[in-house]
């Protein structure tokens, strides 16, 4: 019988650090450093190959491993991406303190093996270059803001001019970026038809839509509670004793979140079955963000619907 065997990899910008972990067999375990390098890469892959290593879990953060990981997909090995708090929190629970590169290298390859059944799937090239340029146009737009506001608050010609300017440089990059953005969108036919099945819902229009096929690739292949779970929309009991506690959001993808609650705030002003529900809501006594928060997730697991059935939105049929 096989043994079980996880491959973790602590990427950095110098060094890849690399350990294996066996289930049955301690004496197999290993761990080496190379340079986060094409030689580099090479050599982990060498080390792969002759371990049995299959499953390969990393991080979910930084640039670092880009080229790593499209190396591993290439070479046929499953690749996982780990949130590092949970990471952080696997250490804790073992009662672990001390950190290096090596030991996280060890760390997260025997999370591979205790939690071989919550990893998160890596990203295709296309989904990663859409989200890159969605990443892109929001920090743009951000930067826009922040020019606007300065204008507002400057007094000097010269100032102000330096302002209009740059708010009109950022302007056509946004601009070159969203044109970028939808011409990826709208060339792929699988990514075109999810697109009209979400604009196709009330309170969604091309932004985002964007936002949700860029940031949310699993929307359409995971539960309604999965889905509502992952975009930080899904609420938390917290509760102990006699203490009544209540229930929050946390965690999740704090960018479709915002989307999502500007669509919801859309959808409650022009969908009649939208205001009421959310009406509903306040008539119950709940405060005003908290209701816009569950039409929020109403409209994401209708959204998640549509995108697993191939169907665009009806509002005979479809029921948020």
């Amino acid at each position: 019988m096989s043994l079980t065997v996880a491959a973790g990899i602590d990427a950095g910008k110098a060094f890849l650090d690399l350990a294996i972990a066996c289930g049955s067999d301690r004496q197999r375990n290993r761990s080496i450093r190379v340079e986060n390098s094409a030689q580099g890469i090479e050599k982990i892959l060498e080390v792969l190959s002759g371990n049995a290593a299959k499953r390969v879990i990393l991080e979910a953060i930084g640039p670092y491993a880009a080229q790593l990981v499209r190396a591993l997909l290439q070479a046929g090995y499953e690749v996982g991406l780990v949130n590092p708090k949970r990471i952080k929190a696997f250490r804790e629970a073992e009662g672990k303190r001390a950190k290096t590169d090596r030991l996280d290298a060890q760390l997260i390859a025997r999370f591979g093996l205790v939690m071989s059944d919550t990893l998160r799937p890596v990203p295709s090239e296309d989904q990663l270059a859409a989200k890159a340029l969605a990443a892109r146009r929001r920090q743009i737009v951000e930067m826009i803001t922040m020019e606007k506001t300065r204008l507002k608050q400057a007094s000097e010609p010269l100032v102000m001019a330096s302002h209009r300017s740059a708010i009109k440089a950022l302007s056509g990059e946004r601009k070159a970026i969203e044109a970028e953005l939808e011409r990826r969108l709208t060339n792929d036919p699988e990514i075109a038809l999810k697109r009209d099945c979400l604009m196709s819902m009330p309170g969604i229009a091309e932004q985002t839509s964007s936002t949700l096929l860029t940031e949310m690739p699993e929307l359409g292949t995971l539960n309604r509670h999965a889905i509502a779970g992952l975009a930080g929309l899904a609420p938390h009991p917290d509760r102990s004793g006699l203490n009544p506690g209540r229930n929050a959001i946390s965690g999740g993808r704090p960018c479709v979140r915002a989307a999502l609650y500007m669509a919801a705030l859309a959808a409650i002003r022009h969908n009649p079955r939208m205001k009421r529900d959310y009406q509903a809501l306040r008539d119950q006594g709940k405060p005003a963000k908290v209701a816009i928060i569950a039409i929020a997730r109403k409209l994401l697991v209708m959204a998640n619907a549509l995108v697993r059935d191939q169907q665009k939105y009806d509002p005979d049929k479809n029921t948020p």
